[in-house]
């Protein structure tokens, strides 16, 4: 059975130095359930198994049990090349993501090239209420909508997101950077505005202060407007 020549196959190329070192930066999974394979041997497994008549059996295999198979499921589905068979993977996958890594590697190549459907799918990600389908909604309006296809109505929709959840939060804070680098003009007033709760609007002008790509003009211009907790530590 593929489930099980696919496990086998994790154990077999595992790292166990990795798994110690990466157990630790994905606290929200549980530590038993890292392998240790490294990410380059799993995306090159992926693109191995992708072809298979059989791995439908993996993909249905819902909940995984180990972490480094949810990341090789994640790539697998990326390497998708129909719309609508991707579309349908990553809806099936998604209640199912519980790490931010999982999340963020999941980066499915078609959707590139069918934008004005996958805008049919993004608000009812952001609106899901799961931590991780909502930064799975928000990271693909980074990855494929701050270019040329930008419209203000996105950043709307990402400054409307209200959610405790710090990789929801994270996530939001990193859009606004990208966003900063990329569309400044457009994106200024939902900081200057402070459409933003402070801990994100903080964090978006933190992460755009990193970035090479915000010139040194518009960081002396962002670090002005940081804003000071409200007492009490509201929000």
């Amino acid at each position: 059975m593929i489930v099980n020549e696919i496990r086998d196959e994790l154990f077999r190329i595992k790292d166990d130095k990795y798994r110690d070192f990466q157990s630790k930066l994905i606290p929200t999974a549980d530590p038993d359930s890292f392998i240790g394979v490294r990410t380059p041997a799993l995306r090159q497994y992926a693109k191995t198994l992708k072809a298979r008549e059989d791995i439908g059996a993996f993909l249905e295999d819902l909940p995984h049990t180990y972490f480094d198979e949810n990341q090789l499921h994640a790539f697998i589905v990326s390497e998708i090349r129909n719309y609508d068979d991707c579309l349908e993977a990553v809806e099936t996958f998604l209640p199912y993501v519980d790490n931010w890594a999982t999340c963020d590697q999941m980066s499915p190549k078609i959707f590139r090239k069918h934008k004005e459907e996958l805008l049919d799918a993004i608000p009812a990600w952001i609106g899901s209420g799961r931590t991780y389908t909502v930064r799975f909604g928000i990271k693909m309006l980074m990855d494929h909508f701050l270019n040329e296809d930008f419209d203000r109505r996105f950043a709307d929709m990402v400054a409307g997101v209200r959610s405790e959840e710090y990789y929801v939060r994270m996530m939001v804070a990193w859009y606004f950077a990208t966003a900063l680098a990329k569309q400044y003009d457009a994106i200024l007033p939902y900081i200057r505005e402070q459409r933003l709760d402070i801990w994100t609007h903080n964090k978006a002008i933190q992460k755009a202060l990193e970035s090479n790509r915000v010139s040194r003009e518009q960081k002396d211009y962002l670090r002005g407007l940081k804003r000071k907790a409200a007492p009490g530590g509201g929000k």
